[in-house]
């Protein structure tokens, strides 16, 4: 079943208010969160590699674990992408008569939930698994790209609440599954040619 939705009477008002605030907004500001929703990924898989350095010195199980955190968020992503394909909602960029500071996305590539949301917090559930300081530092992050979507026009806001509601709890229980690997897998693994990936 497809479900189509428009959906500015959820929080249209509120999409607006932020629009309009960035409009109002310092140029240098505008252009470094249009950068950070553009290009802040990257920054998440930065931090998975910085993740799974740290981790293969530690010792083979927790490479293992870091190694995981990439799967979590592919997961994450499909929940995400399916529902999306699911819903089908329109960007408020083109059913609200708002400028925005990106370009509207091309008919077809819907709104709801936030992709980019999505990756950028169960990247940050995930790494909570490999180090708490990573997961507090991707955390952050996370709250800026949700934040930035919607500032950008791109996203209403329950687009981004949604996608971190979906993100999340998939990463928690990808990672949490795959944490319980049979006893003594990584050392097999490290024993081969992997050993290289998984400790130092």
């Amino acid at each position: 079943m497809i479900l189509a939705l428009t959906a500015s009477s959820v929080d249209g008002p509120l999409y607006r208010d932020v629009v309009e605030l960035a409009h109002r907004s310092p140029g240098r500001l505008d252009g470094v969160v249009t950068l950070w929703s553009t290009y802040g990924l990257a920054v998440f898989a930065l931090l998975m590699v910085v993740g799974w350095w740290r981790a293969r010195r530690v010792d083979a199980a927790a490479g293992t674990t870091a190694l995981s955190v990439p799967v979590a968020v592919l997961v994450a992503f499909g929940a995400d992408a399916g529902l999306k394909a699911l819903v089908r909602e329109d960007r408020p960029c083109r059913g609200l008569p708002f400028p925005t500071l990106e370009a509207c996305p091309a008919p077809g590539d819907w709104s709801f939930p936030s992709n980019h949301t999505a990756i950028a917090v169960a990247a940050a559930v995930a790494l909570f698994f490999v180090s708490r300081r990573l997961g507090l530092l991707a955390s952050g992050f996370a709250v800026a790209m949700a934040a930035s979507r919607v500032w950008v026009g791109v996203h209403y806001p329950h687009d981004v609440l949604v996608g971190a509601l979906v993100g999340g709890p998939v990463a928690f229980l990808v990672m949490t599954l795959l944490r319980h690997w049979p006893r003594g897998l990584s050392g097999r693994l490290a024993a081969t040619r992997l050993r290289p990936l998984l400790v130092s």
